[in-house]
């Protein structure tokens, strides 16, 4: 009995990952990727020190992301942009970002 809840509970999660995951908007993230541009390069490719972003997994951006926010990761620029996107924004530039190519 236990079994069949703890699949029916992952069943439904996985359920709810996928139309987080499909409700993210590809064209709105790449209207809003400029500012990313300037350090993470045009293509999400990385620039100097910053890492590249292009390719990158939509939950590991958006993981980034919060960690900026809540200073668990640590960089000045970083945690400034990071605080002025809703969950929404972040996940429509993690979908355009996780788009492109390595």
């Amino acid at each position: 009995m236990k079994l069949t809840k703890m699949l029916t509970a992952l069943a439904a999660l996985s359920i709810g990952a996928v139309a987080t995951a499909s409700a993210a908007d590809v064209q709105a993230g790449r209207s809003m990727a400029g500012p990313c541009a300037v350090c993470h390069g045009p293509g999400g490719e990385g620039k100097g020190n910053n890492p590249p972003i292009a390719g990158m997994p939509p939950a590991r951006f958006v993981q980034a992301i919060n960690d900026y926010k809540s200073g668990k990761r640590s960089s000045a620029a970083m945690k400034g942009y990071a605080a002025k996107l809703d969950d929404a924004e972040a996940a429509n530039l993690a979908a355009y970002y996780a788009s492109l190519k390595k």
